[in-house]
């Protein structure tokens, strides 16, 4: 299945590098977010968002997944260098995998984000932290 993701991470190089294995995979990138501003203006058009913390305008990315999640039904999966600023999680995002992150595992996300989409019973990347807010409260697995 193909979907839309949106990429909201400020580093032009890393962003740029998401973007291409993005699209080898068979989705459409349909944008860089450096901010919360550019990020919001493509979040009606997200299927999936990858979203990095501290963007060009401060530590965004936590408010930027919840909006993506929440208001606009993206599957937001955050990317960070710092997965301790998430405690224990943002209702209606999936999960947090920590930067940096190879290749392999950064398609393993993805494919999991977007066949999550589809099915709520496919299986998480090892790498990937999950949120389970089944019962109204964070459980990381």
């Amino acid at each position: 299945m193909s979907c839309r993701i949106l990429i909201v991470e400020d580093e032009i190089f890393v962003a740029s590098e998401i973007e291409q294995i993005v699209a080898e995979m068979g989705h459409d990138p349909i944008g860089i977010a450096a901010d919360k501003k550019s990020a919001l203006r493509f979040a009606g058009e997200a299927d999936v968002a990858l979203v990095d913390l501290n963007l060009r305008d401060g530590p965004t990315g936590i408010e930027i997944g919840r909006i993506l999640a929440q208001t606009h039904g993206a599957s937001v999966v955050f990317l960070t260098a710092n997965p301790a600023q998430l405690g224990a999680g943002v209702p209606g995002t999936i999960g947090v995998v920590s930067k940096p992150l190879a290749e392999k595992d950064l398609r393993d996300i993805v494919a999991y984000a977007s066949a999550r989409r589809v099915a709520a019973d496919a299986e998480p990347p090892r790498r990937l932290k999950l949120f389970d807010w089944s019962d109204g409260a964070a459980i990381t697995t």
